[in-house]
């Protein structure tokens, strides 16, 4: 028996696979030798910037939001959550549960900049994605999310 979605999940879970799939693939390989590190991390050099992220960001709670809906998903489809609602999902270092990675559990600053470890390590603004292409945005916040659940990615939505 197919499980019975709400109309707007039951259409977007199809191409929600297909674009985690690409952008599984096409990860940044300029920053391929970066590990993800957690946001937190990122509060010691970026005060302001993790405050208003922290203060506006739904994405603080994400793990949680997938949590509620687990019981009712099968592994396949609580995977392709993973993937927009957690940090890192199915990358070298990222999100694996919350038992192994907790820093990752939720969608932090390196979903949007990238791993964080070498610019974390040197400081310099060359070693992280500063300005996150609308195409990464995207890969989750497709067009038939954005109109059903009103979901704008940070970058327009006010973290920085």
């Amino acid at each position: 028996m197919m499980r019975q979605w709400p109309r707007p999940l039951q259409t977007q879970l199809p191409l929600c696979c297909t674009w985690v799939t690409c952008w599984l693939l096409t990860a940044n390989l300029a920053h391929a030798e970066s590990r993800y590190i957690g946001s937190q991390l990122c509060a010691d050099c970026h005060t302001a910037q993790f405050a208003t992220f922290t203060a506006s960001a739904l994405k603080n709670q994400s793990y949680a939001a997938v949590q509620k809906l687990a019981g009712e998903l099968d592994r396949e489809e609580l995977m392709a959550c993973y993937a927009c609602h957690t940090t890192g999902y199915g990358k070298p270092g990222g999100f694996v549960s919350l038992e192994e990675t907790p820093a990752l559990a939720n969608c932090g600053c390196e979903v949007c900049h990238g791993p964080g470890s070498v610019h974390a390590a040197s400081g310099k603004a060359t070693d992280i994605v500063r300005q996150p292409a609308k195409e990464l945005c995207e890969t989750c916040h497709t067009q038939a999310r954005v109109q059903s659940f009103r979901f704008r990615p940070m970058r327009y939505a006010g973290a920085h």
